[in-house]
């Protein structure tokens, strides 16, 4: 999600190694279509700088010669306007921290640019703090979290189930996130790690009262987050819902938005406008808008 504009990326996995990426306008609810992928995006090492404009992503295919990398594009495309090469899956990715300044998670050994490419002069580019380069999705991810209006509540408790068992790691207290809008609050609550034939993340979302009751479910979830304009948007099962709160802020029942679950690999072009740093921004295909 944008922090300063009604705009997000959707990513789009399935098969595990095909993404698609998806411009989601979040006050219209209209979606475009971008670019796909053979291979796999870290959706958590993943940023929009505040306006929306630019994407910085972390991809892999683990093929020759480059294996991973990290690159900034023009959403909904990947088209690489900056390129850095990573050879592994520690770290990568990075945060914008503004329009004009982005933290490379890499380590320092990795910082440099992929030869004959350069970053405007108006972009200024430094590590992402004293761990740059260093974990998986953490801690860049938590660190998204915080920046963008997260708060830990909880850091749960792990156990680790043995070999064979259907999830690797349990927290059998859970991790929860908690993003406050007036009076209501977003629940992240992480149950475990890596679920066999399920999600890595295996995760629920709930809506909380200002006492911390619990008036909604949204059950076994991908993400959910704020709107700008105070909806819950999530994401369940392939499909994206809000739900909206009434004059008496009283929630109602969740609105599927789209069902991205049929959508199919095919070979797409980046526009001009994609492959250039400034200018209008590209737009892709609409797969669906408000009122069709």
């Amino acid at each position: 999600m944008a922090r300063k504009a009604p705009t997000g990326v959707v990513f789009r996995r399935g098969p595990s190694k095909q993404v698609l990426a998806i411009h989601w306008d979040t006050e219209k609810h209209e979606f475009r279509m971008g670019q796909w992928f053979k291979g796999r995006i870290y959706e958590h090492r993943c940023d929009l700088s505040p306006s929306g404009e630019k994407l910085i992503y972390f991809a892999a295919n683990y093929r020759a010669p480059h294996r991973t990398w990290t690159a900034i594009s023009r959403p909904p495309f990947l088209t690489a306007l900056a390129f850095w090469p990573k050879g592994d899956a520690w770290g990568g990715g990075g945060l914008f921290e503004n329009e004009r300044t982005i933290h490379l998670n890499h380590r320092p050994a990795e910082m440099q640019l992929a030869p004959d490419w350069k970053l405007p002069k108006s972009l200024q580019m430094g590590p992402l703090g004293n761990y740059s380069g260093r974990g998986e999705d953490d801690p860049i991810w938590s660190t998204r979290l915080l920046r963008d209006g997260w708060v830990l509540k909880q850091p749960g408790k792990t156990r680790e189930n043995k070999f064979g068992s259907r999830l690797w790691i349990q927290f059998t207290d859970n991790v929860v996130w908690r993003k406050s809008h007036g009076d209501w609050a977003i629940e992240m609550r992480l149950q475990g790690l890596r679920e066999r034939d399920g999600p890595w993340y295996v995760m629920e979302h709930q809506l909380a009262d200002s006492d911390g009751n619990v008036v909604c479910s949204m059950g076994r979830s991908d993400w959910a987050d704020w709107s700008r304009s105070g909806e819950v948007l999530f994401a369940r099962q392939g499909r994206l819902y809000r739900i909206s709160l009434d004059s008496k802020r009283v929630p109602g029942e969740p609105e599927e938005l789209i069902d991205l679950r049929e959508l199919k690999f095919e070979p797409i072009e980046s526009p001009e406008d994609a492959k250039v740093w400034s200018g209008r921004g590209p737009r892709g295909r609409i797969l669906k808008s408000s009122g069709n």
